[in-house]
């Protein structure tokens, strides 16, 4: 994304979301301009997965643009302290508890790490980060 001459402004209005093409324009604004496209100082949101329907235990979630959940943001002061899984975890992940329509998956209601469930290198960086995290 653009910003202006201070890179401490920029907006963007999009009432939706193009991942693919967004990719392409940040990695050749980096490469061929040598503009960041996005950093961040601290950990301040985060994006919780989010039940499409009801769910119900046994089920396997199916991760970012599957039919089980959807991204919602939280501030990540909300999100640590619900235990919220993060959207980018929630592929191939089995649910241990019910979850209604709308309602935020936290780390409790899914099989991560418990016997039989592997551990992604992804997870562990997760779980080491929100142990480290500083809140403002």
């Amino acid at each position: 994304m653009n910003s202006d001459d201070t890179g401490r402004y920029s907006a963007m209005y999009k009432p939706f979301h193009l991942i693919g093409l967004e990719l392409n324009i940040s990695i050749l604004a980096a490469a061929l301009l040598g503009k960041p496209t996005g950093s961040t100082k601290r950990f301040g949101a985060d994006v919780v997965a989010t039940a499409k329907r009801d769910l119900k235990a046994g089920e396997f979630l199916d991760g970012e643009g599957g039919h089980t959940v959807w991204g919602k943001l939280y501030p990540a002061v909300k999100s640590l302290a619900i235990g919220g899984l993060p959207i980018g975890l929630a592929h191939n992940v089995k649910l241990t508890t019910d979850v209604a329509a709308n309602t935020p998956i936290r780390w409790q209601d899914v099989a991560m790490g418990e016997a039989g469930a592997s551990v992604t290198t992804g997870v562990q960086i997760r779980r080491a980060m929100e142990g480290n995290v500083e809140l403002h």
